[in-house]
Order: structure tokens, then C-alpha cells, then sequence
């Protein structure tokens, strides 16, 4: 299978871009946006096998994750960089026909661009496990909370009120947090891509925050619901019973879109790519060939 791989200039930085599989007249290449924001494309690589299908998977890292630029300059680190790279790597790769497939922050991404940049060539779009609201979003991690031991949930009700994010009790209370509703931290058993370092976290700690329920970054305000409805093209939602995402949060972006369609991954957390990848990849082939 053949991969390629490149740098797209952008803003005076480096966008590492990874091609997977040959261009296809009949099936449009798939384009994968990383969540985060500070993760990097590397889980996206246990989709590598599904270029054997015919269809060539994109895929590339935020600017400030992975192998691409890392800013010192904290100015950089707001949705519009990130958008206006997404609208310079589809001219940049000629990708005037694509799908779209959007992990977590990758799906508020795709979501932004939709409504605020393009809806040109895009023939479908997947949004995996993303809020239209951090506001939502938030108030749903703190109901997730609820359902932590008592000594857990004491642990982050005193990091918040004190703004400290470093103590032990806190962070191991944050890890049984994500394990419950993200993924498990990578050991030696774990694909070789989820054991690489993304190289984010002056990104996430910047865009995001110190962990999901302290949203206090410069994605803090992210609020689209309301200009959800000016999507028109076909949109596929999907999140796992167990996910960060709650159902709540998925149907409130399914709810507001025309058209939309919903999957749910009955035993999935934040990445159904890992926890049911067969399922996953079904669900995603069966979409993208319905919307060639």
C-alpha cells in the first residue's frame, strides 16, 4: 500500500500531511480531522487497512501536534488558525471532492468550516463523538462525574475550586475519569500508534484547558448549535454509550442538522475506532459508499 508523505507551507509554519492508498475516480478520498485540539492523526493510522478498499485516506496533524509546527506564540492556538488550515490543506491537495471524518475537537472543526468557510466538494461528513457547545459539553463531564466514586469525585471538586491541577489525588482521580469514558492510557499492549506522543499539549493546555471539564481556553465559547441548520450536505453523527460525548450531546448536533443520521456504538467510548473497530469501519464504509 503506498503512503506518502509531506509538509504544506501554512502562516510561516509546517502542516505534516500522511496519504494513504491511490487517488480513485470513483470513490472521493476520505479527509480525517484529529481531535483535541493537541491530539495528532497517529490513531487514525489503525484505518490504514481500509485504503485497501479503493478509497485514499488523508490525514495530517493540527499545526501545534504531531510532526507538524509547534508555535511558541500562544496567539496561534484559536479555531480560526485551525479552520483556515483546513481550508488551505483541501487547495493544497486539490481535494475538490471529499469525505470528511472528524474526531471529537475534529467534528467541531468540521462543523465550524461547514457553517462559517465551505460546504464546496464536501460529499459527505462524519462528525464522531463532537459537541456543537462547550457549554453542553461541560455539563455533561460534570453529570459523568456524578457517577465516579465519592473519594474521585472530592478529588476534582477540590482541583476546581482551587484551580491546582497537579495534585495526585486529582490526577489519578482525572485518569479513572478518562478510562471510564475516553480510552486507557497506552501500555505495551496498545497499538503502535497510540504509544507515539502527539505532542500537543501546549495546545490542548492553551485551546482547551487543563482536562475536559475545565474548559477555559480559547475553544471555551465555542457555541454553534444555532447555525447547525445551515448545513445541506449529508451529515452521519455517531458517538458510544460511554463516551465523553453523551447521547445528549450527539443529539443535540443530530437534532439540529437537516437530514442528519445517528449511530450509536453500543460499546464505545471516546474512540469506537479502538473499542469497536469493526463495527467502525462498517459503518463508515457502508456511509461513504452510500454518498459517492
Amino acid at each position: 500500500m503506498k503512503i506518502q508523505e509531506g509538509y504544506m507551507p501554512f502562516h510561516g509554519f509546517k502542516t505534516y500531511y500522511r496519504i494513504v492508498g491511490e487517488p480513485n475516480p470513483d470513490k472521493a478520498p476520505l479527509l480525517l480531522l484529529h481531535g483535541g485540539p493537541g491530539s495528532s492523526h497517529n490513531y487514525f493510522e489503525l484505518l490504514d487497512d481500509y485504503a485497501n478498499t479503493g478509497r485514499q485516506l488523508i490525514m495530517y496533524d493540527q499545526v501545534g501536534c504531531g510532526k507538524s509546527s509547534l508555535p511558541e506564540d500562544e496567539g496561534v492556538y484559536v479555531k480560526e488558525t485551525w479552520a483556515e488550515e483546513l481550508v488551505a490543506l483541501r487547495q493544497y491537495l486539490h481535494l475538490d471532492q471529499v469525505h470528511m471524518l472528524g474526531q471529537s475537537w475534529g467534528g467541531m472543526l468540521e462543523m465550524l468550516y461547514l457553517t462559517n468557510y465551505s460546504q464546496a466538494g464536501v460529499k459527505s461528513v462524519m462528525i464522531d463523538g463532537s459537541p456543537a457547545s462547550i457549554k453542553l459539553w461541560t455539563q455533561e463531564q460534570h453529570r459523568l462525574i456524578s457517577y465516579l466514586s465519592y473519594e474521585d469525585r472530592e478529588a476534582i471538586a477540590e482541583a476546581e475550586r482551587t484551580g491546582h491541577f497537579d495534585g495526585p489525588k486529582y490526577l489519578a482521580a482525572n485518569d479513572r475519569y478518562m478510562e471510564r469514558y475516553c480510552w486507557d492510557d497506552p501500555d505495551e499492549n496498545s497499538p503502535e500508534p497510540l504509544r507515539r506522543p502527539t505532542n500537543g499539549q501546549r495546545a490542548s493546555r492553551i485551546a482547551e484547558g487543563p482536562n475536559e471539564f475545565t474548559e477555559n481556553g480559547t475553544i471555551s465559547d465555542f457555541e454553534l448549535t444555532d447555525q447547525l441548520h445551515k448545513i445541506h450536505v449529508p451529515v452521519l453523527v455517531t458517538n458510544g454509550t460511554d463516551d465523553l460525548c453523551t447521547p445528549l450531546i450527539a443529539k443535540s448536533v443530530y437534532d439540529h442538522i437537516p437530514g442528519a443520521k445517528w449511530h450509536l456504538f453500543a460499546n464505545s467510548r471516546h474512540l469506537a475506532l479502538l473499542d469497536q473497530h469493526d463495527e467502525f469501519i462498517q459503518v463508515l464504509d457502508q456511509w461513504l459508499t452510500a454518498n459517492d
